[in-house]
């Protein structure tokens, strides 16, 4: 088992990876639980509900922050350790990754304040392994606004920021792939789902953690 985070922009395709991995895990007869922040729990979805929404009283940039890591700090007690506990994987789409990003690269908000509210919302828990779905920002946007006109969904509070939001927030991702290189996984999002796919499985069996051919 290994807590797996999976991270990106919007419309990166972190969703049909992490269903690619599951489907993986499963023939092998490993037991995995799929989550994700903000949420995860009752009280984590009720906060995301409050982060996400574009009307009413939407929270300025030190409230959103204190709420991330309120439905962090559930998360983690409620299912993630325990989940780990009981030997599952657990697969994480975004974890403090998220916040560093989006409150430090998109908001400017400082990075001491947020590495120690991480900290402390986790309680010291870090993944195993961190894969973030690099795109670029034009596709990015490209692929939300493609999603809105299929499927009639509007977007989140976050997906209609500026464009330079989005910048800082991968910037800031890339940079902090670049300070722990051991845990993470930077993988191009330009590449078809099975590239994808195929990649992360054969990078989890260099860490020992299953058999997969990539032949």
């Amino acid at each position: 088992m290994a807590f797996v985070v999976f991270e990106g922009l919007d419309g990166a395709g972190k969703s049909t990876l992490i269903k690619g991995v599951e489907a993986h895990l499963q023939t092998l007869g490993q037991v995995v639980h799929l989550t994700r922040e903000p949420g995860g729990t009752p009280l984590g979805e009720e906060i995301r509900q409050q982060l996400l929404r574009v009307q009413g009283d939407t929270p300025v940039p030190r409230a959103e922050l204190l709420l991330y890591e309120a439905a962090r700090a559930q998360h983690v007690e409620r299912v993630i350790r325990p989940g780990l506990a009981q030997g599952k994987w657990i697969l994480c789409d975004r974890f403090s990754q998220s916040t560093v990003a989006f409150q430090v690269g998109g908001r400017r908000l400082n990075r001491k304040i947020i590495d120690d509210l991480n900290r402390y919302a986790t309680d010291g828990l870090q993944p195993d392994l961190v894969v973030l779905v690099d795109l670029p920002v034009d596709e990015s946007l490209k692929r939300m606004s493609r999603r809105e006109q299929e499927k009639g969904q509007g977007k989140d509070r976050f997906e209609l920021e500026e464009r330079a939001f989005h910048e800082g927030v991968r910037a800031s991702y890339l940079a902090q792939a670049a300070e722990e290189p051991q845990r993470w996984l930077v993988l191009d999002g330009l590449q078809n789902p099975d590239q994808l796919l195929k990649k992360l499985l054969v990078e989890m069996e260099k860490r020992g953690w299953l058999a997969f051919s990539s032949k």
